[in-house]
């Protein structure tokens, strides 16, 4: 079970982004951010490395009480950090904007601090090695369906029954329609 972390805005979960680290390949950690409030808020992800990681959407604009899924990709890295330690820090900003507000129609000072209330939630960076038991996908919230998938051993898979399955039907039902276009031979006399 992963832990999140909130503000009044905003609520994060997880409450730290953990890589699977690994030399030149590049590699990602999803962020859901679910909006506490009814009010529209207002999202922005700044990073202490922006070289090294790609935010997408990096600012965005959440419905009240709806969420979304942030993608932080790790870019390939050539060589492993000291000790596996990491001081990357992310901050994700959020404040309360109007009401049917577009991300393409948030000002630029929408994130400066003023006479609104800016709210920052403070994540920090965890390299997991691949070979780590902290590493390995059972801490993946999906995991459960995952592991019940890799255990149905013997069974075929739904998706290739299906397919067989939709396929006789197709079959079956062009050669009744093919049988009922086909043009009656007249009787001759």
């Amino acid at each position: 079970m992963t832990a999140s972390v909130a503000n009044s805005f905003i609520t994060v979960n997880p409450d730290e982004l953990r890589f699977q680290f690994e030399l030149e390949k590049q590699t990602y950690c999803d962020l859901k951010v679910l909006n506490n409030t009814e009010n529209y808020v207002a999202f922005k992800v700044k990073t202490t490395s922006p070289k090294k990681y790609f935010v997408r959407p990096n600012t965005g604009v959440i419905h009240p009480w709806d969420s979304c899924i942030i993608r932080v990709t790790l870019q390939a890295q050539q060589e492993y950090p000291p000790n596996m330690q990491c001081k990357d820090k992310f901050l994700l900003q959020s404040t309360v904007v109007a009401p049917n507000t577009d991300v393409d129609d948030l000002p630029p000072d929408t994130f400066s601090k003023g006479e609104k209330s800016i709210e920052d939630l403070k994540l920090r960076v965890l390299y997991i090695s691949p070979s780590s038991p902290h590493g390995s996908i059972e801490d993946d919230p999906d995991s459960d369906m995952l592991k019940r998938r890799r255990n149905r051993k013997g069974t075929p898979g739904f998706s290739i029954t299906f397919a067989m399955f939709v396929g006789a039907i197709g079959l079956l039902f062009g050669l009744l329609l093919k049988l009922s276009l086909s043009s009656p031979v007249p009787p001759t006399e």
